[in-house]
């Protein structure tokens, strides 16, 4: 690229250089020599001075031909090499920002909107990209620049001072220009990205919109944002056209002012004054072409730099947290989990999630994790997945703490079906199968019975290849369940950990998911969070957490014994379902 450039700009000096030997021959100048003014301009021609007049003006017109066709022919060659550098660098772009992306901790990434980050990744490739290609053009046109300016000083130095007097009114303009551009072009970028924000967030809660009335709301505030972008860019509108018009000007303006200074500098001498001139005001108006040029890159790159900031902002490593990688590989749970003064607080939050949390979970046992909202459960959840690290104390496998052992290893042992149904925009199959992505059809319709989804499965019209939607927007809230629980049994995870596995079930689908999970948890470590406590009678140790704390700890019977929080809960639980059941036959009269 590099090379083609200095190439360019390189023929484009000698094309002058022959355009002005053809211009002496018209005005009558001298031929001999070098055919050029004397101590300018020189070109190694003399052997043509044999020549006839006509054929050697014929001679120079060629010349001057073929240096603007191997000029053209640089400058494609350098279009071409700066395109194709700037796409092997959007190659590389697209995948390292999603490699940053997902390097990033679970509790780092979750702080921005999922519609703010799919706008930045999908500016940084085309901002790169178009970043990159400005860049070429203006090396191209800084490179040609310094050659129209040599030519000049050749030609007449007093009369380049017009030309350095045109430049240093395109920089004036253009330094008032850009700090301009750039502050509009951030309050532009910014718009976008809070309008692709909301669009995705209104995506995403599709069936609240639809189900509130909230449509027309939704609606009303996108066109409020949409006006405020419009503002913002109406203002790039008044900034950026404003160098043309002035760039079209300035030439014209130059070239009067050179012919009245040319007349008086060579006193009306026409084999002097001509060919000078008509050289001057040509290379002055490719001078100016190649200024406005470089100009309109350097607003282009101006009108680029909120994209590109917001792109640098999210890869700026400062005050994020990253995903932990390498450690001891996790061959297998062998003993226990320990807890050992276990504290979570969050960022910018002074009340701790969990504070002082002291736990021992037995290879093989299962836990429950019950008590109101906001205990801390689904925190102490997140803690033992490793999404994100505790505040204080240590979580312990098998002796070897947790924070030194290979995330990805540790992770592949877990089987985790979460409160927030996490499904793909795909196949039922490829929804079971994400985990293990080569498993087998027996295997999957295996995964599917053990977790009750068979039946309504095969019910569908395509089966296992039908589309669940979006979210699986198409399957009912239970249907959804089982399918990630059914994803979480291919798996054949060690530990299996259920966060309100069966909350969207009703009582019988839920006892026979509970049965499934009894006969699959045999040798088995489960922890399992749960509202409804009649999931979790049969559990070895049942945790009560409330304000961060474990309040309660035993067997069933054992709190029921206690007749304290966890007693109170199931004496709540049992006057609903009681109430409920005198409330179904009135029901079904009516």
């Amino acid at each position: 690229m590099l090379l083609s450039s200095v190439l360019l700009a390189l023929c484009e000096g000698l094309t002058f250089g022959v355009i002005f030997q053809a211009a002496r021959l018209l005005s009558g100048g001298a031929a001999t020599g070098a055919m050029a003014m004397p101590g300018r301009m020189g070109l190694p021609l003399g052997s043509l001075s044999t020549l006839p007049l006509g054929q050697r003006f014929a001679l120079l017109l060629a010349l001057a031909v073929l240096l603007q066709g191997l000029t053209s022919l640089f400058n494609y060659i350098n279009g071409v090499s700066a395109g194709w550098f700037a796409a092997r660098c959007e190659r590389e772009v697209a995948p390292a920002i999603h490699r940053h992306l997902l390097s990033l901790s679970y509790g780092c990434v979750s702080r921005y909107p999922v519609g703010d980050l799919v706008n930045r990744c999908t500016l940084a490739p085309v901002a790169v990209q178009r970043q990159l290609q400005e860049w070429a053009q203006v090396l191209s046109n800084l490179l040609l620049v310094g050659v129209y300016l040599a030519v000049l000083i050749l030609l007449t130095p007093l009369l380049s001072l017009v030309a350095v007097a045109m430049a240093a009114a395109i920089a004036l303009l253009q330094s008032q220009l850009r700090p301009r551009i750039r502050t509009a072009s951030k309050q532009l970028a910014e718009a976008g990205r809070r309008m692709a924000s909301a669009i995705t967030e209104d995506i995403q809660i599709l069936r609240l919109l639809h189900s509130t009335a909230g449509i027309t709301r939704a609606i009303k505030r996108q066109e409020q944002s949409a006006v405020q972008q419009e503002r913002q860019m109406r203002r790039m509108g008044l900034l950026v056209p404003v160098l043309e018009p002035v760039s079209d000007l300035l030439p014209v303006l130059a070239a009067a002012l050179i012919g009245l200074l040319s007349w008086h500098l060579f006193e009306g001498q026409q084999s002097l004054m001509v060919p000078n001139l008509v050289v001057f005001v040509l290379v002055l108006q490719r001078l100016n072409l190649r200024l406005t040029r470089t100009a309109g890159c350097l607003n282009r790159m101006a009108e680029m730099h909120g994209s590109l900031q917001l792109v640098e902002e999210l890869l700026d490593p400062a005050g994020k947290q990253f995903r932990r990688r390498g450690g001891v590989p996790f061959a297998g749970l062998r003993q226990r989990i320990r807890l050992e003064g276990v504290s979570l607080t969050y960022a910018g939050r002074h009340q701790p999630a969990l504070d002082g949390i002291d736990l021992e979970i037995p290879a093989g046992s299962t836990v429950a994790l019950v008590g109101e909202s906001g205990g801390g459960k689904s925190s102490l959840v997140d803690l033992l997945v490793g999404l994100i690290s505790p505040s204080g104390g240590r979580i312990l496998l098998d002796g070897v703490d947790l924070e030194t052992i290979d995330l990805d290893s540790w992770q592949q042992k877990l089987g985790v079906v979460s409160q927030e149904l996490l499904l793909l925009n795909g196949s039922i199959r490829d929804n079971i199968a994400f985990s293990v992505p080569h498993a087998g059809e027996e295997a999957i319709r295996a995964a599917a019975e053990a977790a009750d989804a068979a039946a309504f499965i095969e019910a569908l019209p395509e089966g296992y290849d039908t589309l669940i939607g979006e979210r699986g927007f198409r399957l009912s809230g239970g249907q959804r369940q089982r399918l990630c629980l059914a994803r979480a049994l291919l798996q054949d995870p060690e530990i299996l950990i259920l966060d309100e596995a069966t909350s969207a079930l009703d009582s019988p689908t839920e006892a026979r998911i509970l049965e499934a999970v009894e006969r699959f948890a045999h040798n088995r470590t489960v922890l399992t969070v749960a509202h409804r406590l009649s999931s979790v009678v049969h559990a070895d140790q049942i945790l009560v957490l409330g304000g961060g704390h474990i309040v309660e700890r035993g067997r069933h019977d054992e709190l029921l014994g206690l007749q304290g929080i966890y007693a109170a809960l199931w004496r709540q639980q049992a006057n609903t379902n009681r109430a409920n059941t005198r409330q179904m036959p009135e029901i079904t009269r009516k």
